[in-house]
């Protein structure tokens, strides 16, 4: 039987670092417009900024569908599941915002970040993430997996882009819009203010 938090803390706030893969939905108003969802990995990119808060880093590499949701209406899903040891599965329903990088409240919030180096990795924009409904489940059904390690690729590819490269890059890969026509990443890329 699931239970509903008030915050993230203790238990359910250990639980949630500790996983190395997560997942966020996003979706427009529209009712057929395209569902998103999304696996999020590499370590050190998540951040839990406070009791109701999170935030994770918005890499190069997919297109805009989570910042074109987030700025239509907002709504985001986050969703961690136990693939190791005792099965669970939390659900965090919120409100969502897409910082981007010329943003007075990226410098700040990129300091939650230590481990991850943004020239890396093509770092487009910072999700922050306000719980509204916390929810966990059994996640009997989650088989057991095991986590030997992040890939490398991703900072191999986008190691060797700049802001200009990267607008270029982006522009190709339309996400501009979403698959929907709605507004997604300003392009060019704004320049980074760190």
């Amino acid at each position: 039987m699931g239970k509903t938090y008030d915050r993230i803390d203790g238990r359910l706030r250990t639980f949630i670092e500790a996983q190395p893969l997560f997942f966020t939905a996003t979706a427009p108003l529209s009712g057929d417009g395209t569902v998103n969802l999304s696996p999020k990995g590499l370590k050190g990119s998540f951040a839990v900024l406070d009791e109701l808060t999170f935030a994770y880093l918005d890499f190069a590499g997919s297109n805009a569908e989570t910042v074109a949701h987030l700025r239509e209406n907002g709504r985001i899903t986050l969703m961690w599941c136990a693939f190791q040891g005792p099965p669970n599965i939390v659900r965090v329903h919120g409100r969502g915002e897409a910082v981007l990088r010329d943003d007075p409240r990226f410098k700040e919030l990129l300091g939650h970040f230590p481990d991850i180096d943004p020239s890396l990795h093509g770092l487009r924009a910072i999700i922050v993430v306000t719980a509204e409904t916390i929810r966990d489940s059994c996640g009997y059904a989650v088989p057991f997996m095991t986590y030997e390690e992040d890939r490398d690729l991703h900072a191999r590819r986008f190691a060797r882009e700049d802001d200009e490269s990267l607008s270029d890059y982006f522009a190709k890969r339309q996400i501009a819009t979403s698959l929907d026509g709605l507004p997604g990443l300003p392009l060019p890329l704004p320049p980074s203010t760190v």
